[in-house]
């Protein structure tokens, strides 16, 4: 398991890109995420494609953009970060944990 340090570090990691990130509205993420959706991995120049798709955006911002996603998918699947409801629900468990010994 990550020490506490190791996971503050990662999560500020991740907020630095977020902010990189922040020009993009919720309009275009939605757009981008449709076409992902559309244009898979093994579509003929998806990135540029999915760039089209958004608007604004070139085809190495939309990739950069999925390569973020995909980092941060990776933390949290790997656990390294907690989003609000597991840092709630684990220390729910503990309690209820400690409660049964």
């Amino acid at each position: 398991m990550e020490s506490d340090a190791t996971v503050k570090a990662n999560y500020e990691a991740l907020s630095a890109n977020k902010t990189i990130e922040s020009s993009w509205t919720l309009k275009q993420n939605k757009m981008f995420e449709k076409a992902l959706t559309i244009y898979d991995k093994d579509a003929p120049d998806r990135w540029h494609s999915v760039a089209k798709a958004v608007g604004e955006k070139s085809a190495e911002e939309v990739k950069r953009h999925y390569e973020l996603l995909l980092e941060d998918l990776r933390h949290v699947e790997s656990e390294q970060i907690l989003i609000p409801n597991d840092q709630v629900r684990r220390k729910h468990q503990i309690t209820i944990d400690e409660e049964q010994r």
